[in-house]
This record gives C-alpha cells, structure tokens and sequence, in this order.
C-alpha cells in the first residue's frame, strides 16, 4: 500500500487556474490504526474544496523500533509547504502526537487514541518491562486480533466484512511490532495542538482512564467507521476553527 491521496478527484481537463488552486489545497494526513487501514476513515467526508486528504503509507517498524524513530521514517511523506492536520486513530493518533514533537501541523487530532500515558492499560503498560508478546509468533497474535476485535467492539458487527478484510490484510509482524512501540511509548507534555477524541465506549482503550477533550456518547474504540454520524459534526467543527 502506497501513500495514497484519497479526498479529491480531479478531471483531466481541468484549467492552469483550478491545478494551482488543488496545489494550495491544505493537507490533512490520515494515520491508522494498528490493526487497520486509510479505510477506516471512508465514511467520513472532507470538504474537497479547501482540503486534499491524503493517507500515511506504515512501513513495518523494525525490530525494537520506538514510536521516535518510526515517526522519523514517516516524516517524508508530509509536505510541510502547505498548511496541514494530523488525523489518527489509535495508534495513528499516538503516531500523529509523536510526529507533531519533530513538525508543526496546524493540529493533531487523535481519534480513540491516548494523550497521556497513565490512558494507557495495564496490557499494554506491562509489556514494556515483561514483553511476553515478543514470544509469540507474529502470525499468532494477528489471530487473536481477529479474535478479540469483535469482543471488544462488538459495535463492528455492521461493518463486519470491511474490518475482517482490513486485520487479513495487515502485516502480522507490524501488528507485533507495534505493541512495543505503544509499550515503551511516552506522550509528549503541553500539547496544545492535539484534540483528544474518544468514546465512552471504548473497550480496548477505555474512557475511565481517558482525559478527553470530546466524549462521543455510545462511541467505541472503531467509530471513526461505526459512529460517523456523531464523529463527522465534532471534526468539522475543529477542523474550522
């Protein structure tokens, strides 16, 4: 999967006036999850006139690879030129938090995701002194991904076929690699870029360990896909202040 420009659609035929008008376009860069991809953002619309949207293409981390370094391998694909947004849902939203230490995006908002650590769970926190998961073959814990997905947001049930196909085409290994650097990952203090968004029905992040800036009522850990319709209103809102 390449970094792919997913918001605007141009015709051929357009004039020199409307090709300089889509290069002043701002950016807003999608960052998705770990166990998904820029689908997960389909059913949210962008006003095509003043935004190109665009979706970060994620290598698989390296072994050991912190959430620094791999946000320094991203860096390439932000066009700094232009005004720009960070748009990240759970790990994309830790990833988006990471790249605005080393950036300067007009904001960061972060989508079912954590700003603090203490947001973190207790799984996720314990791997980073006792990483069991590295015994684990990658093939394995992407099957108990697919597993426990539908357990923990069992919202996905509408949506079933498009979430089975977005987990059978991640990369085991980057699933793997990811829990490490989610781990040992430490937010960054005082941003005041980053807009925490986050449902009150999040199980595999749950709201009770969550400083939000916005509570989507009866939102789960995947409704930036399942509650577009209490999502959408929120993120125009911010993205026209």
């Amino acid at each position: 999967m390449r970094s792919s420009r997913v918001g605007v659609l141009m015709s051929m035929a357009c004039s020199p006036w409307c090709f300089a008008c889509f290069a002043q376009l701002e950016r807003i860069y999608l960052f998705p999850g770990q166990g998904s991809d820029e689908r997960i953002f389909q059913g949210l619309h962008f006003d095509s006139v003043r935004y190109e949207v665009i979706a970060i293409d994620y290598p698989r981390p390296h072994r050991g690879e912190s959430m620094s370094s791999y946000a320094d391998r991203l860096q390439p694909q932000i066009d700094t030129a232009l005004p720009y947004t960070f748009m990240g849902v759970s790990l994309g939203g830790m990833i988006s938090q990471e790249l605005c230490r080393k950036l300067d995006p007009e904001q960061v908002i972060a989508i079912s995701s954590i700003t603090e650590r203490q947001e973190l769970p207790p799984f996720y926190r314990s791997q980073r002194w006792l990483p069991f998961y590295r015994l684990m073959p990658a093939g394995i814990i992407k099957m108990g991904s697919r597993i426990a997905q539908p357990l923990f947001e069992p919202d996905r049930k509408a949506f079933a076929p498009l979430f089975r196909s977005m987990l059978k085409d991640k990369d085991a290994k980057f699933i793997k690699r990811a829990i490490g650097m989610i781990a040992a990952w430490q937010p960054p203090e005082h941003q005041n870029k980053v807009i925490h968004i986050h449902g009150d029905d999040d199980h595999t992040l749950p709201i009770r360990r969550s400083g939000a800036d916005h509570v989507v009522t009866g939102g789960s850990h995947i409704m930036a896909r399942t509650c577009t319709n209490l999502l959408q209103p929120i993120l125009n809102r911010y993205l026209s202040e």
